[in-house]
């Protein structure tokens, strides 16, 4: 590997150690040359098949984004084709990201909503051209290069630590670093509430497919865990899984950007934010947290503050029912406080000649001034309804 890529940093964190009262490192992934650890099991997957079958003429793959990144940038380096499948969803930084690793060594084809979908034709593809299917995560090659993680780890601290905290997608990076590891580690495998396909698995004692899943981690957001992979973690209790919500995965990782400086995508801040949970049970401990990805385009931004005020209860949206009469918005606005703000003010159907319905997002200073709000307008008279929790209105009207 080091032809390839120079070892990734493990930092101890002075911020996170002093507020969880722990020694926290970070393994810093996200500053491979495609901002993610999948670079290792791509370059140990395709140098093993390219020891045994030189004349391997393409490599496909399906990826949300960073395994697509790790095959692009080895296809060039190696100095063969690959045919990359994405889902259409994929942010276009990882697109774009892709295609300049890759160059005229790899084809992109977007396909499906999610992963799940875009592997499936991604392996029918495979089949008619008879290429080489290199799965993200569910290949034992693949794990082992994943497993090099743990190793400069080991290295780095001159032994292991007490517990080592990792994002779950596929599982291709726990099982490598378990199956390194093995018991002499605890262990908490972090995934996105939306897409928790391993504690499903350890709770039934085999992979199931998840009905459906929330996209926002996109590097972490599958529907069942690699089988593969399970057979290397099944014996770890469910609690080992952690599920993190998404909303509040987006203050970690705008707290990682404006104080530490270090951008990471959401599933790469999995590892960082799964800290909340362990609390006192890493007092006084050796904890490992990696950084899986920082490819994280910052289009994307005005979305993970608006889902992290949301989360913390510093921004709601209302619906209004506000009277058509001379003074009616007037008084309205002299409820607002001084650390209230309106950030969204929208008609959205007068349904009656007397009263308007009006879409109202607030952001305040502090969570408690809502209370206040609310109880002004229940006493004014005004007919409200808070909608930031109702996932289907917000899907329409936010």
């Amino acid at each position: 590997m080091r032809d390839v890529f120079a070892e990734t940093p493990l930092q101890r964190n002075e911020h996170l150690s002093q507020r969880y009262n722990a020694n926290v490192f970070l393994k810093r992934e996200d500053l491979t040359p495609v901002r993610s650890y999948k670079l290792r099991g791509a370059l140990n997957a395709m140098r093993k098949v390219l020891a045994e079958t030189p004349k391997t003429t393409v490599f496909v793959c399906a990826s949300a984004g960073n395994h697509a990144q790790g095959v692009a940038f080895m296809c060039r380096h190696l100095g063969v084709k690959g045919v990359i499948f994405m889902p259409v969803t994929t942010p276009q930084q990882k697109i774009g990201q892709t295609e300049k690793f890759g160059g005229s060594s790899i084809e992109i084809k977007l396909t499906g909503d999610y992963f799940d979908s875009t592997l499936a034709a991604a392996q029918a593809h495979c089949a008619e051209i008879g290429g080489h299917f290199l799965s993200p995560f569910d290949d034992d090659d693949v794990i082992e290069g994943q497993a090099s993680v743990a190793v400069e780890v080991e290295r780095r601290l001159d032994g292991v630590p007490d517990r080592i905290v990792m994002p779950v997608g596929g599982g291709g990076l726990s099982a490598g670093v378990r199956s390194y590891f093995g018991d002499t580690v605890a262990y908490s495998l972090v995934e996105p509430a939306g897409g928790a396909c391993l504690k499903a698995a350890l709770t039934s004692g085999a992979p199931v497919t998840l009905d459906a899943i929330d996209n926002f981690a996109d590097g972490a957001a599958v529907a069942r865990i690699g089988e593969k992979t399970f057979a290397r973690l099944q014996s770890l209790d469910a609690s080992d899984a952690i599920a993190v919500a998404e909303d509040r995965l987006c203050t970690t990782m705008l707290e990682m950007l404006n104080v530490e400086g270090v951008v990471l995508e959401p599933a790469g801040a999995l590892a960082v934010d799964a800290l909340k949970d362990l609390g006192d049970d890493i007092a006084g401990k050796t904890v490992v947290c990696v950084t899986s990805g920082g490819n994280f385009d910052f289009e994307r931004l005005p979305e993970v503050k608006e889902r992290a005020q949301r989360y913390i209860g510093i921004k709601k949206y209302f619906v209004l029912r506000l009277p058509q009469r001379p003074g009616a918005l007037k008084e309205f606005l002299a409820m607002l406080g001084p650390d209230d703000d309106i950030a969204r003010f929208e008609y959205l159907k007068k349904s009656a000649r007397n009263f308007g319905s009006v879409l109202i997002g607030i952001e305040t200073s502090k969570a408690e001034n809502f209370a206040e709000l609310e109880q002004k307008l229940t006493h004014s008279g005004f007919a409200y309804r808070d909608i930031t929790d109702d996932t289907i209105l917000a899907q329409f009207l936010i």
